[in-house]
């Protein structure tokens, strides 16, 4: 907090707003009583310099390339911890002690199984229903098997129940989303196995054996969802902070913000990354004439998993994962003719002046992309592997606006509609 003010002047009135100054220095002018003083508002077309709240969670300078969550550096966390440590820290606030990590490991182990009654829900999804989709309704309907959960004045106690619930289950229903879509058996969670072993198990084993992991495979799955874990106040993770403000239950707000991570503008743009790549192949596989198209500013075409809209340098997660995406291609031995294509976008966008010169560099979509198709995802399951990485994220914001107690969202609007008119008889019209 700063005793600093800032003034504005309107209609010849001045108004002093309070200067409010973060943790890392960030500088916010408070306006939060600006109308009811002045009777203006600010108009901000995408919240793109505003902040809807004070969080303590994760910290993001796109100028500088720098993402911390809780104060630790990701590069860090990438390296030296595993997914459900930085889960922990993201919804604590601190990193676990050892035997904090086995408790918080064996409470999520018992609430794995996913009531039987769910598999109706697999039954009627159409077969060609999109995973996004298929995931939102089951998150949403986790409310309906526990409806403890809909208490608005639930005790820390039992949110938390309904937290680790929610951890818990939603690797158990994107595995089995997973296998419908390629028309497999589901494969049941097993107790002896980690979180993110547990996880690829039951992705890729099937009902008649279980399968072994390179551990490469296993370390870049816990780098991805790591990376993917939280990202300051982006679409989702807003519209999860703004549907919880209502008092909705966790599942419904985690559910929506599911729906706002499933757009291609957000979490489906590691999907076209890899759709793009199939038009390249499909249209012969040239990859130096779609960089000549990036680079023509009349070109419509844009190459996508390059730049990043809040890093204007580099996206540090991008750094960490291209090691885990050269591991993985040179243990797996893929010959794609579609990887072969990203590798060759990848080294112009490094090298060429003119995507250096404009920061484009591949982001963390670009190479968590390359990663799932090279363990044979369909591009419709990248989002929601995402999803589940950013899940920790989401419930941390969740909790943070619950324990802040702060006010329901209610944006304010500029009306450019009809002034006051009178409705004409019907006859008349």
């Amino acid at each position: 907090m700063s005793d600093n003010k800032a003034s504005i002047n309107l209609n010849g009135q001045s108004y002093d707003l309070p200067v409010i100054v973060g943790t890392e220095n960030e500088k916010a002018i408070d306006i939060s009583k600006l109308r009811d003083q002045s009777e203006f508002i600010t108009l901000d077309p995408g919240y793109k310099n505003t902040g809807a709240t004070k969080s303590a969670i994760t910290y993001l300078d796109g100028e500088n390339g720098i993402l911390h969550y809780r104060g630790y550096p990701i590069e860090q966390l990438a390296e030296k911890c595993l997914f459900l440590e930085v889960a922990y820290l993201l919804i604590y606030g601190e990193l676990p002690t050892k035997q904090e990590l086995e408790s918080f490991r064996a409470e999520i182990k018992e609430q794995t199984l996913i009531h039987e009654d769910m598999k109706n829900f697999f039954a009627g999804f159409p077969s060609q229903s999109h995973p996004m989709g298929q995931l939102s309704c089951l998150v949403g309907a986790l409310s309906a098997f526990y409806p403890e959960s809909l208490n608005p004045n639930a005790t820390k106690e039992e949110d938390n129940k309904t937290m680790i619930n929610l951890l818990a289950k939603m690797p158990t229903i994107v595995s089995w989303i997973h296998k419908k879509s390629i028309g497999h058996p589901i494969v049941y969670p097993k107790k002896d196995l980690n979180y993110v072993e547990n996880f690829m198990n039951m992705l890729f084993s099937d009902v008649t054996a279980e399968s072994s992991f390179d551990p490469a495979i296993i370390s870049a799955m816990q780098k991805l969802l790591i990376l993917h874990a939280d990202h300051e106040q982006n679409c989702s993770t807003s519209t999860v902070r703004m549907v919880g403000s209502s008092n909705a239950n966790l599942y419904a707000s985690i559910a929506s913000g599911i729906n706002a991570l499933w757009g291609p503008l957000h979490g489906g743009a590691n999907q076209a990354v890899i759709e793009m790549l199939e038009a390249i192949k499909e249209d012969g596989g040239d990859a130096d004439k779609y960089l000549a198209k990036a680079k023509d500013k009349n070109d419509p075409f844009r190459l996508m998993g390059f730049g990043h809209r809040v890093y204007k340098n580099f996206d540090p997660r991008a750094k960490i994962i291209k090691k885990a995406c050269d591991d993985i291609l040179e243990k797996l031995g893929i010959d794609d003719p579609v990887l072969d294509i990203a590798i060759r976008l990848e080294e112009a966008a490094l090298n060429d002046q003119y995507f250096i010169d404009r920061k484009l560099y591949p982001n963390v979509d670009f190479y968590s992309g390359i990663i799932y198709r090279a363990l044979n995802f369909k591009p419709e399951m990248f989002t929601v592997l995402f999803a589940l990485g950013r899940l920790p994220g989401w419930i941390a914001q969740w909790k943070e606006m619950r324990e802040n107690k702060e006010p329901i969202g209610r944006p304010r609007q500029v009306y450019t509609g009809e002034t006051k008119r009178d409705v004409v008889d019907i006859e008349k019209r």
